[in-house]
């Protein structure tokens, strides 16, 4: 299935069962003006997934705005998305629209929703309800159309439950939430992904365009990739700089993904025997990292999901699923 051609996305052919449900959701999706929550850890490509839902949708030809919602300083966020009024506050030299104005009649992209203060919360709600902005400084709505497309790598219903995130917000952006699977987890696209991020930075740097070769993708299959697809882009990059032949090397990469290639080796070894399933040493290895980080954290599953860099439901489903509920090194916070 050629992504580019029949979702209109960046990318070249997918053999992960999950990259092909999940762009055949996005392509259900899309001709609804229904809200979508994109839920995905960072380098996923979140804001591209947005953008293809966009893209697919009888909205393509209006406007796609994204906005970073933990990029901004507090004080700002709520005149980006719903503009001031001269002399609505210092600096306000002038009227300003706002992006929800801008992206009306499109898709405005909310990343990182679950930054968002908790005070502009509320706004936000009322404008996905009633389809209304006001103005910082204004005392009048005006009415706009726009679809929302939110994205978040928090787990956004442990912060309603703590009451860090507003759980009626919640409700109302999680119509549709669909989950980007992070790059460890379609370990059979790697060696595509990587092919075409060569041609496609290569034609970047105006430089020939080189092979992978066979030991360098052996490294990038065995890389744990906490960065996604952002950080094989960056990878190939450096290595398209670096090579002084035509094709990358394992020595062309960079020492980070040599080093946890060699801790992985190590930390299967012990195990392996004659059982080579890859979902069976998988699994061990997945076992042993969630002890560790419990370990680590004396406990604390909400600091261990970080460093595991999991949601916190995910890890609690794991500890249920490897049966350490019980364990003594593990009891709950």
């Amino acid at each position: 299935m050629t992504i580019e051609t029949k979702f209109k996305f960046p990318g070249k052919i997918t053999s992960s069962q999950k990259m092909i449900e999940l762009f055949q959701s996005l392509e259900k999706v899309s001709h609804f003006k229904t809200t979508v929550l994109l839920i995905g850890e960072s380098g996923t490509g979140k804001e591209l997934f947005a953008r293809s839902i966009h893209n697919n949708s009888n909205r393509a030809g209006a406007n796609f705005i994204g906005i970073n919602c933990g990029a901004l300083p507090e004080h700002l966020i709520e005149s980006e998305l719903f503009g001031h009024r001269k002399g609505a506050f210092t600096d306000a030299s002038r009227d300003k629209k706002g992006l929800f104005e801008e992206a009306s009649g499109g898709t405005i992209f909310l990343d990182e929703i679950g930054e968002i203060p908790i005070h502009l919360q509320a706004k936000l709600l009322r404008v996905l309800q009633e389809s209304t902005i006001r103005p910082v400084g204004s005392e009048e709505d005006i009415r706009i159309d726009v679809r929302v497309i939110a994205a978040t790598l928090r787990d956004l219903e442990q912060d309603a439950i703590s009451g860090r995130f507003r759980d009626d917000l919640l409700y109302r952006i999680n119509v549709v939430s669909l989950r980007i699977p992070a790059l460890r987890e379609r370990r059979e696209d790697i060696p595509e992904l990587a092919e075409y991020l060569i041609k496609k930075t290569a034609d970047k740097l105006g430089i020939k365009e080189k092979k992978l070769d066979i030991s360098a993708v052996d490294l990038l299959l065995n890389h744990s990739w906490p960065g996604n697809i952002r950080e094989l882009e960056n990878y190939i990059e450096r290595a398209l700089i670096i090579s002084e032949t035509n094709s990358i090397k394992a020595e062309d990469l960079p020492s980070k993904i040599k080093k946890s290639d060699s801790r992985s080796s190590l930390a299967f070894d012990e195990n392996l025997n004659d059982n080579l399933s890859i979902k069976h040493n998988t699994s061990i290895l997945e076992e042993k990292l969630i002890k560790a980080a419990l370990q680590k954290t004396s406990g604390n599953k909400t600091h261990a999901a970080k460093i595991l860099e999991i949601s916190h439901r995910t890890l609690l489903y794991k500890i249920k699923e490897y049966g350490l509920e019980d364990q003594n090194e593990l009891e709950a916070e």
